[in-house]
């Protein structure tokens, strides 16, 4: 998820599904082969600036003109934080969070809503609706009411959470706002939006993560004047006292399933009055990283020496991605990802992150925002950075659409082929094509007398808010910021090699990414509805 608010202030217990763990065989590694042009940077399954610490952090960024990597060793147990095995009392508590609404401010959406297992741990939407709406996937649609009705679009695409929990993975997030600390600059162990205020006793860079879709307005505490949790979330509160984790804490020390079910899985806890957030978000991540591991593709397989796992296609499509094409020098490693950050004039759809000073937008619509996505610029506030996007591991990347960073493109072939010259596919997309939902009725906060009140914005006022949603793409200068930003040159693939590469990225799905229903909860502690 995309976490819009990030304040100091994004019998059923037999899991049937069981993760496969593939062996700790001897891995093939292929030799270095020559580089043509870098392919794939920036295929994508899916508001507090961090200063110095992330900006240093920035000065570690890969040179992409770095040499095509080798093909990769397999994945081994190892290569996962506490070796790839998990306490399975945390792992369930983890599940049953996952898919409880109680976590919300209203109590309308879990996090898997937007990473629901049937949908390739995203949401299969170009960008999400938070919390509001009722439904999953392409089901999921605002409703004509104030308690159906949505603020807004969430503006950045559902990231997919394949291999999270693999020690590689040091940022997190489309723009990497939640990341390691080597340097020890906070005492909770990891740069985010929260800086100094984070708790401590998180495990991992994975439960850090956790900890902040919560906090989002638009994602899961809702808006202010609604719910205690989102007007703290507005105040900006989520680590203090009456802050959004303390609140949401307290949810669960109310519920007595859940509080046993806390004392099973941390020894730390032995009244409900011990429970934190911090113990939910650990759950959660040890959850992600059990239950969303996936190392077991035709190309995994072809790795541990399954010379026949790959058809000759994907296996042509292998040797121009690691050798000609060059995917490699960015999409690297065992999970075809270099962790870093790379523009590549990927169109910007929907509402942006209020970034920028151009006020064009506002001049027209008389609606005061701003449109445009920085992506890592916003977090380093650097201007070189300016547009770049993590890399996105390409492991399930078949089954994560849309992609892009916005969701601009519904089908793996298109982005491909965004990659093979970027400037002239951003001028070329057709913004009436896009993937987006429409969006026919808009909330907007209101007040009466003394008390806030969100009502429906009349027809006028809908119309020029849903300008945003194609105006950077419209505008001629703002679309031209994204072209100058690009980092990659023009490449020609004919139609059969852009055949193999798909092909290839076919083989980086593993068979259980496909039927993960089994991990879906029958119910939850809170009683809430587990499916709208």
């Amino acid at each position: 998820m995309d976490t819009r608010t990030v304040g100091l202030s994004s019998a059923d217990r037999q899991h049937t599904k069981s993760p496969r763990r593939a062996s700790e065989s001897s891995s093939r590694t292929a030799p270095s082969t020559r580089s043509l042009r870098t392919l794939l940077l920036g295929i994508s399954a899916a508001t507090v600036l961090i200063s110095t610490p992330a900006a240093a952090a920035a000065s570690s960024t890969k040179d992409s003109a770095s040499p095509a990597p080798t093909i990769p060793s397999a994945v081994v147990d190892s290569d996962y934080h506490s070796e790839g095995k998990l306490d399975p009392d945390k792992v369930e508590l983890g599940r049953l969070l996952f898919f409880d609404k109680i976590l919300s401010g209203n109590r309308n959406i879990s996090c898997a809503t937007c990473h629901h297992p049937r949908h390739g741990t995203s949401d299969a939407l170009a960008l999400p609706f938070g919390e509001g709406p009722s439904g999953l996937g392409p089901d999921r649609k605002p409703g004509e009411t104030t308690s159906t009705a949505v603020h807004g679009r969430v503006p950045r695409n559902s990231p997919a959470l394949f291999n999270l929990g693999a020690k590689e993975f040091e940022r997190l997030f489309h723009d990497g706002r939640v990341e390691s600390d080597p340097n020890g600059y906070y005492e909770g162990g990891f740069i985010t939006p929260a800086k100094w205020k984070l708790p401590t006793g998180l495990d991992n860079l994975l439960a850090a993560q956790a900890m902040f879709p919560v906090t989002s307005a638009g994602e899961m505490a809702g808006a202010k004047g609604e719910n205690p949790v989102a007007d703290a979330a507005s105040l900006n509160n989520a680590a203090g006292p009456g802050g959004v984790w303390e609140l949401l804490a307290e949810r669960l020390q109310e519920i007595p399933e859940y509080v046993d079910l806390f004392k099973a899985a941390f020894p730390n806890v032995s009244e409900a009055s011990d429970i934190s957030f911090v113990h939910a978000a650990n759950a959660i991540a040890s959850f992600e990283a059990d239950a969303f591991r996936a190392d077991d593709s035709p190309f995994d397989r072809y790795l541990r020496g399954d010379t026949k796992a790959m058809g000759d296609s994907a296996r042509r499509g292998m040797d121009l991605f690691y050798g000609e094409a060059n995917c490699s020098s960015c999409h690297s490693g065992k999970f075809q990802t270099d962790h870093s950050f790379h523009a590549i004039a990927m169109p910007q759809i929907g509402p942006g992150k209020g970034d920028g000073k151009h006020s064009d937008y506002w001049r027209e619509t008389g609606q005061q925002a701003f449109v445009e996505d920085f992506g890592r610029g916003r977090v380093t506030v650097r201007a070189e950075d300016n547009f770049k996007f993590r890399t996105p591991s390409l492991r399930g990347v078949a089954v994560t659409g849309p992609w892009g960073h916005a969701g601009a493109y519904e089908s793996l072939e298109a982005v491909v082929r965004h990659h093979l010259d970027p400037v002239a596919s951003l001028e070329e997309y057709r913004t009436e094509a896009s993937p987006l939902v429409p969006l026919d009725n808009v909330l907007e906060l209101t007040a009466s007398g003394s008390r806030f009140q969100h009502d429906l914005m009349t027809s006028g006022r809908r119309n020029g808010f849903l300008v945003r949603d194609t105006w950077v793409q419209k505008h001629p200068e703002l679309r031209g910021r994204i072209a100058a930003a690009n980092e990659l040159q023009p490449i020609e693939l004919s139609d059969g090699r852009v055949a193999d590469l798909l092909a290839f990225l076919e083989a980086l799905t593993d068979p259980a990414m496909v039927d993960m229903q089994s991990l879906e909860p029958k119910r939850v502690p809170s009683g809430l509805p587990v499916v709208d």
